[in-house]
């Protein structure tokens, strides 16, 4: 893997496995076709920019004990409900699902300045929901987070 373009396809190809979660598949041949056609090939990109394109941003000025983003309403980008810390610290998140509880689904550990982390898989879409964060210990920096659904 020595030229550039190999690296590259190398690295869209981890990134839409990460990303989708599915095995690789090769694309049919086509009689005549050229090899090196990309563009008739699947789009590796589409389920990550599908997904993650379309994440609201939220802030709380003192991370405090933490806070809560939302309300929010899943689309069809995401079958997940996905959260991305931006922090200087870790948090943990969870998922309310509104109109049907005011607990949490579960707590998942948000390293600080973590990648996308799912806190809530196959959730139907037109759900609403909020997602709550609870901090470790007191905190005097802000509390980024990004979140995808």
């Amino acid at each position: 893997m020595s030229s550039p373009t190999a690296r590259l396809l190398a690295v869209a190809t981890a990134a839409a496995l990460l990303a989708t979660g599915a095995p690789a598949q090769a694309a049919t041949a086509t009689p005549g076709a050229d090899s090196t056609d990309f563009a008739s090939g699947p789009n590796l990109f589409a389920p990550l920019a599908t997904c993650y394109g379309g994440a609201v941003r939220s802030f709380f000025q003192t991370g405090g004990y933490g806070g809560q983003a939302g309300p929010y309403r899943t689309t069809t980008r995401c079958r997940d409900i996905n959260v991305r810390n931006t922090s200087a610290y870790a948090t943990e998140a969870c998922v309310i699902f509104i109109d049907k509880t005011s607990n949490c689904n579960y707590w998942t550990y948000l390293p600080a300045n973590s990648g996308w982390t799912t806190v809530a898989t196959n959730v139907r879409d037109g759900v609403n929901f909020r997602v709550r964060f609870d901090n470790l210990r007191y905190e005097y920096e802000p509390l980024v987070a990004y979140h995808a659904f």
